[in-house]
């Protein structure tokens, strides 16, 4: 059995590190454009700020240690086409030259996905850079050292993250987002409020509701931001405005979503039975909604990943589905969210209803007690739990993942006043956060 697979970052070392356990016998050739694999690229503010101090940390596994697994790691290969009828891969050697041309049995897509870069006037000038992969990771470090006023394009994780750590490092530093809001697709207003104001305390500047429409600068480098509202200079500009899957070398041979997501079943089979993908190439059902949708996370990449190795030679172990379950930490504040909030609801057109708990994380008679606030989002006529959110100084976010189970398992709010939690003054209160939100529900 030959099976190829082309990426290996979290997806593709899972699933090559699984299949070489699972078929010893197999000939599994792994295609990656980049000198590394498995780099966990939700590490890279933390890089960049100084906070992890190896970049080795970042990597867990190598091109060496999945060869020493028995695996052809084919590094640095840029694979150009793919013939999926006769089952061959057409790459090139990006360091000789050299042209591959090779078949396969069963082919693995982890091929990931790529910053979207917009077509701005200037976004050519130096110092206007991506921020997904180490190389890029390590050119942000060694541009920012000289510069002093940096602008942040986009304010989902990986740019609030990265704002932070500009901050930290005493950068003048400016955010600018198109939507009205920082971290809209994660959070309702009545959690990012807490952290924006946050960032203004800070001296941040945030330019929400502008959209980039060019960069200008001298001697080849960027000096200024312009948007639909204003004008920020930058001699370091990070361009974070998303994902888009990198699914070209499959586009219209396999069953895609709108934006190039490709659709894999149960078992990470796609329209093509000789052809599976995971990771944040593909969509998968999202269990709030029943459909499939585009979740790029590094947990869904590497479960993805995970259940490809088991089903290749057949089908086995189903994916349970995804809540697109996430969490961060900026500054003090921890929050994280999973399946719907009231925002994307609305986005989809989905009638939600939820309610809110405000309250102390732990009994007043403790020395000390941080303000919590727990959101838990319901379907109004089933009562089943659709999605929640929390924020606190406080480390709360485990309750995320005790709801995501929660949405995964179909339970109601009804049942969530009565779940069976301990109480510990030293945690949580008599009646844990998401009891007292299962019962405001139901009164």
């Amino acid at each position: 059995m030959k099976i190829a697979v082309i990426g290996s970052t979290h997806a593709g070392t899972a699933a090559v590190k699984n299949m070489a356990h699972l078929y010893p016998e197999a000939e599994i050739t792994v295609y990656e454009r980049n000198d590394n694999v498995s780099f966990l690229s939700c590490g890279l503010a933390l890089y960049v700020g100084g906070v992890v101090e190896d970049p080795q940390g970042l990597f867990y596994s190598s091109p060496e240690a999945l060869q020493e697994l028995g695996v052809t790691m084919k590094m640095q290969h840029d694979v150009e086409e793919i013939d999926t009828e006769k089952q061959t891969i057409k790459a090139t050697n990006l360091v000789t030259g050299e042209n591959v041309l090779d078949s396969y049995d069963k082919l693995i897509m982890t091929t990931g996905s790529w910053p979207v870069t917009p077509n701005i006037e200037g976004i050519d000038l130096g110092n206007v850079l991506l921020a997904k992969n180490y190389n890029q990771a390590n050119t942000i470090i060694d541009r920012s050292k000289d510069a002093t006023k940096v602008t942040v394009v986009g304010g989902g994780y990986i740019g609030v993250e990265l704002v932070e750590a500009f901050e930290k490092a005493g950068k003048d530093v400016t955010l600018i987002d198109g939507a009205d809001r920082i971290l809209n697709k994660y959070l309702d207003p009545e959690f990012t409020d807490q952290v924006e104001e946050d960032f203004r305390n800070r001296g941040i500047t945030l330019a929400m509701n502008e959209t980039v429409q060019r960069f200008e600068g001298e001697s080849g480098n960027v000096q200024r931001v312009l948007t639909n509202q204003g004008s920020y200079e930058a001699d370091l500009v990070i361009m974070c405005v998303g994902f888009r899957p990198n699914t070209g070398l499959v586009k219209g041979k396999v069953d895609m979503l709108e934006n190039g997501a490709i659709k894999v079943d149960e078992y990470m089979q796609t329209s093509d039975a000789n052809i599976y993908a995971a990771g944040d190439c593909c969509a998968v059902k999202y269990n709030p909604t029943g459909s499939h949708a585009y979740i790029p996370l590094a947990t869904n990449a590497v479960r993805m990943g995970t259940l490809v190795a088991r089903n290749v030679m057949g089908p086995t172990m189903k994916h349970v589905g995804t809540q697109g379950t996430s969490g961060l930490h900026i500054y003090d504040l921890n929050m994280a969210s999973t399946g719907l909030t009231e925002t994307s609801a609305s986005m989809m057109d989905i009638h939600v209803k939820s309610v809110t708990i405000e309250d102390s994380h732990r009994p007043d008679f403790m020395p000390t007690a941080e303000k919590a606030k727990m959101k838990v989002t319901y379907d109004p006529a089933t009562h089943r739990i659709l999605g929640a959110q929390v924020i606190s100084k406080a480390d709360l976010t485990q309750s995320i993942n005790t709801l995501s189970v929660c949405i995964q398992t179909g339970m109601t709010v009804d049942e969530l006043g009565f779940v069976d939690f301990f109480f510990q003054p030293h945690f949580n209160q008599p009646w844990n956060l998401i009891n007292q939100a299962g019962l405001a529900a139901t009164q």
